[in-house]
């Protein structure tokens, strides 16, 4: 019985596994968030650096004031002139009509910076004797938020803009709002800013006119891979049925339904993933709840011995926008996790593997845009609670039953597209680690070698420790302008931890080939990959290979 335990502890840990990672590629597939930038202005031309010299007639300038309504909040501005003349800025000048010209564009440079496009700076007819330069600041607002004449009924500004009229406009909060929009991709949306037409509007009010068409709200995709293992299924089909816009409140609702192929009498696994997100403003709330099962039957001493397993999962999300700018964006998260886990051995629970967990995540999720290149990461740090939700101070160092412990994430990923005469070049890579002190229940150790970590192996072994980390790199090169492309890859990765000393070795690094591509609704990829380092007695082929097929309808 020990030995029949191990076993199916092992094939239920690596099928829970490598249901996380399907589901991790899946999450970023559908959960997509396209980034807007300044989709009404053009970007402000580069304010001249210094001021001119010998002006006259001119008027020392020692002090510099901001006054008008709001500008308590735009200060910030006035830090581009309020150094001394020696370090570039107007305190000790002597400034005439063009030097005062140069104070005003750098501070409305600063303000418009920060997204506020229609705040304007303005200096009034003042005596300068006192060596203070008074600007006033003439803060643009929003008049009105309304739909466009011919816009879709089923769009609703309720809980995508961060602006309400009366605000400030804010071309930030204008790009968040349309993202909030566009991130359905059944919906085409734009924002114009027009001059308000109310009678009672003041210099500086705008409208924000939404226009919004949505396609057909469904969309259903079917896929079919062989991403599975032996022990529960190499074949596993998917379908997934996506409602943009359910509520008309611009949320997104999908449902995913897998399962493996053939020989469904003596092994097999099923998984099913529902999501729901919602976004208000610089918020965005999101459930996601997932499922699955599997069973294999081997030969037992006297008769078959049916393993099988099933886990669950849930995860409320709450993240917030804190910075945004022309070409990055900053937001915080905090998440509640659920999880259940149970073996059996012919319909028996095994008691010890019963696993329950709850615990609660904080993360920084930042994108960088560096010309055509995109860079983001992703760092968190997970702590788990007990069964009634409250932190615990100790635990048994055994990882099969520990159940509280705290964990850091890392990931990252850059996509960098570059032209080499003709030839469009495309370098991608990922990054992703974990570490912790002490022990961690077997479900959260960090595994490496497949198709989803490590490639070169075929995922029926793997290494595992409580931390570790991986680096994929790839270089693509498009086939002309036909949506297809090849690519080669080098990818490796590391365990680390009490765990690795009974491993044989602690890295894994391989390359893989590939072909990618469209055609029509048919998404479709290609690989053989092959191992380049693995410990001694490494059970793997040489060469493995893979497709991955999805119909989109």
């Amino acid at each position: 019985m020990p030995y029949a335990a191990t076993s199916a502890q092992s094939i239920g840990i690596h099928q829970e596994q490598l249901q996380r990672e399907r589901e991790r590629i899946l999450r970023q597939q559908l959960e997509l968030t396209p980034y807007v930038v300044n989709p009404v202005f053009p970007s402000t031309q580069a304010t001249p650096l210094s001021f001119p010299e010998e002006e006259q007639p001119c008027s020392r300038i020692d002090a510099l004031v901001l006054q008008g309504k709001a500008a308590q909040d735009f200060q910030f501005a006035l830090s581009e002139v309020r150094q001394p003349a020696n370090e570039g800025g107007a305190l000790g000048r002597c400034l005439g009509g063009r030097g005062i010209q140069m104070v005003i564009a750098r501070v409305q440079s600063a303000i418009i910076e920060r997204g506020f496009t229609t705040t304007r700076v303005l200096v009034q007819p003042q005596d300068l004797s006192s060596g203070t330069l008074v600007l006033t600041l003439a803060p643009g607002r929003v008049r009105k938020l309304r739909m466009a004449e011919d816009a879709d009924p089923r769009g609703t500004l309720l809980n995508a803009l961060p602006l309400s009229e009366g605000d400030i406009l804010n071309l930030r909060a204008i790009e968040q709002g349309l993202e909030n929009l566009k991130r359905l991709p059944t919906v085409q949306a734009d924002i114009q800013i027009t001059p308000s037409q109310e009678a009672d509007a003041q210099d500086g009010d705008s409208d924000l006119v939404v226009q919004y068409q949505q396609a057909l709200p469904f969309r259903f995709s079917s896929s079919l891979d062989d991403g599975g293992t032996r022990a529960s299924g190499r074949y596993q089909a998917g379908v997934t049925l996506t409602y943009d816009n359910w509520w008309t409140l611009n949320d997104l609702f999908y449902v995913s339904l897998n399962r493996s192929l053939g020989r469904y009498g003596d092994r097999g696994n099923r998984s099913h993933t529902v999501h729901y997100s919602l976004p208000f403003g610089d918020w965005l709330l999101s459930a996601t709840s997932s499922a699955s099962r599997y069973h294999q039957t081997v030969a037992g001493a006297f008769e078959p011995v049916r393993y099988s397993g099933e886990s669950e999962s849930g995860e409320l999300k709450l993240s917030r926008l804190v910075q945004r700018g022309g070409s990055s964006k900053t937001s915080l998260a905090g998440k509640l996790l659920l999880r259940r886990s149970l073996n059996f051995i012919d319909g028996i629970v095994l008691g010890p593997q019963q696993r329950r967990m709850s615990a609660w995540e904080l993360s920084v999720h930042h994108r960088h845009f560096i010309g055509s290149a995109v860079l983001e990461g992703n760092l968190g740090y997970r702590r788990a609670l007990d069964r009634q939700g409250q932190e615990a101070q100790d635990e048994l160092d055994l990882p099969q039953i520990v159940s509280r412990y705290a964990l850091w994430l890392a990931d990252a990923a850059w996509n960098v597209p570059w032209q080499w005469g003709s030839a469009r070049l495309r370098y991608s890579g990922t990054a992703r680690a974990q570490w912790n002190r002490g022990a961690l229940p077997t479900q959260d150790q960090f595994a490496i070698g497949g198709r989803y970590t490590v490639r070169g192996f075929d995922g029926e072994l793997t290494l595992q420790a409580e931390r570790g980390w991986l680096l994929r790199n790839e270089v693509a090169l498009a086939l002309g302008a036909s949506g297809q492309e090849i690519y080669a890859g080098f990818d490796t990765g590391a365990v680390a931890g009490a765990l690795t000393q009974n491993l044989t070795g602690r890295r894994l690094s391989g390359a893989v080939l590939g072909w990618r591509g469209s055609l029509d609704k048919l998404g479709y990829e290609l690989f053989v990959a092959t191992p380049l380092a693995r410990p001694a007695g490494w059970a793997s082929a040489s060469v493995t290979g893979g497709f991955n097929l999805q119909w989109t309808y």
